[in-house]
């Protein structure tokens, strides 16, 4: 994802225009496009300077953790389920979540699903 352009050049395009330039001129003059000029003086505007948003980020997890109690209660009832399985179960209870999103709430809350392979058995000794 690309890094928002730095307050430096919003700050000196933003001074052009309010030096008289027009936008369009004060795009080309320092190499941004038409549309960014416009945005940075509709968010001047509105919040008093051009700070861009945050980049990035997780915008969906609230989504998963809404539904942390049932799937705590689901993991508590059958400790041993794969993701897939415990899927299926939540989804009995109309608890609708996609295999990564559920992958990343129990990666977030520490709880691992790897299957420890079986032990091999043992040449001298029987194993238990």
């Amino acid at each position: 994802m690309a890094e928002p352009l730095s307050m430096d050049l919003r700050r000196r395009v933003l001074a052009a225009i309010a030096g008289g330039v027009s936008g369009r001129s004060a795009g080309r003059r320092f190499g941004v496009s038409a549309p960014s000029v416009s945005r940075w003086r509709a968010l001047e505007r509105t919040q008093g300077d051009a700070t861009p948003k945050p980049v990035g980020g997780d915008h969906r997890s609230h989504r998963t953790e809404a539904h942390a109690a049932a799937i705590f209660a689901a993991l508590e009832a059958s400790p041993d389920l794969t993701l897939e399985e415990l899927r299926e179960k939540l989804a009995q209870e109309k608890v609708f979540v996609s295999y990564g999103g559920l992958w990343r709430f129990l990666d977030r809350h520490k709880i691992t699903r790897k299957k420890r392979p079986r032990t091999p058995a043992s040449r001298i000794d029987r194993t238990s």
